[in-house]
């Protein structure tokens, strides 16, 4: 067993088994990421508003007569709202506005999203799952013990606003995804979120309905739609010094925004899933990740940190009263999950995989800089 140690310079510990520490006792997230932060951190005013107004030029120009500019996923969260608030009055683009709705967004979320689009004018489309289909994947996933259960979300995102961009011939998909609050997160606490055939083979095995409308998104239609569609990603927080603590305050201030409490709590599901699924099932608390990313981004001390991860994940309240909601929302009995929770936790690796055509697309994306902001 791996003898327990924490960074010196963030809260990153050995709950990450792939975690390595230099002489210095500082993980080798802080040290990888280290170079990327001063890069970051050296932008002008001047130089940001240079980039923005170029990529702005740039993302009109491949719209060509389309309505839209881009496209932009809206959760309600933090990040998507604090984007759409910047593509709109700092790049002037014009974004179709779309929502992912998979059954379980919290009501907090949705008067966040209607506040933001009502105030900025824009037009919105919700993308609604098949209830019972996602209720029969996810109820999947728990039987095959697998840690990432939000793969599905995340795949199925992907998958809808591609199929959206493409039905409205829009370019440019805009996405609030962020180095500043999002860097370090270890590989061992997620996986591939396009590996769809992990998908359907977890589903093949413990499902009990065929798929008919859910937009599995695989490695193959990546490549299409890169290669032949011409889709790309826009990630402006990444050019920006994105401040979370800033973006919330703005928000709130021009939108009336609230505040849900915490990564990714905007939907009742991922709080579950981050705040017990996770901890408890599987030994990892990704508040850990959340807030060393927040130190590195110079938003918070070690201190705070170290204070903030030593408070319950849940009051006893709370909880009782989210697990009886998940489970007769997924037809679920408290026995049935009493023994997903007990059973001992399983790899993805152990199903049918994408991973090796994943890691191979990876591998030349990052040769070829597709991965990142063709802006910068």
């Amino acid at each position: 067993m791996m003898t327990y140690q924490i960074c010196k310079k963030c809260i990153m510990d050995t709950s990450d088994p792939d975690i390595r520490f230099n002489e210095n006792k500082i993980c080798n997230y802080c040290t990888e990421l280290d170079n990327r932060y001063q890069s970051y951190f050296s932008r002008t005013p001047q130089m940001i508003e240079t980039i923005l107004d170029s990529a702005s030029k740039k993302i009109k120009k491949s719209a060509g007569q389309s309505k839209y500019h881009c496209v932009l996923g809206l959760s309600g969260g933090v990040d998507s709202s604090f984007t759409a608030d910047l593509i709109v009055n700092k790049m002037h683009l014009n974004p179709l506005i779309i929502h992912f709705d998979n059954g379980w967004n919290s009501p907090l979320a949705v008067e966040n999203i209607n506040k933001i689009i009502t105030k900025l004018n824009l037009d919105m489309l919700t993308y609604v799952i098949d209830w019972d289909e996602f209720k029969d994947l996810q109820r999947a996933f728990l039987h095959s013990s697998v840690l990432d259960i939000e793969m599905l979300t995340d795949n199925a995102i992907y998958g809808a606003l591609i199929k959206l961009a493409k039905k409205y011939k829009i370019k440019c998909i805009v996405s609030g995804e962020n180095f500043a609050t999002e860097s370090g997160l270890p590989q061992a606490w997620r996986w591939e979120k396009l590996d769809a055939k992990n998908i359907k083979s977890i589903h093949h095995r413990f499902g009990t309905r065929k798929l008919k409308s859910f937009p599995i998104y695989g490695p193959k239609q990546f490549i299409l739609d890169r290669a032949l569609a011409n889709i790309y990603y826009f990630y402006p927080l990444n050019i920006i010094q994105y401040n979370q603590k800033s973006a919330i305050e703005q928000i709130k201030n021009k939108y009336q925004w609230q505040y849900y409490g915490g990564k990714h709590y905007e939907s009742i599901f991922t709080r579950f899933y981050q705040t017990y699924i996770l901890p408890i099932k599987f030994g990892v608390d990704k508040r850990r990740a959340h807030l060393s990313s927040l130190i590195r981004n110079k938003e918070i001390t070690r201190e705070n940190a170290l204070n903030a991860i030593s408070k319950n994940l849940y009051e006893s309240d709370e909880l009782q009263k989210d697990i009886d909601y998940i489970l007769k929302k997924l037809d679920l009995s408290q026995n049935e999950f009493n023994i997903f929770m007990s059973e001992s936790p399983k790899n993805h690796a152990d199903y049918p995989s994408d991973l090796k055509m994943l890691t191979l697309i990876k591998k030349i994306a990052n040769k070829l800089k597709l991965n990142k902001n063709n802006f910068i």
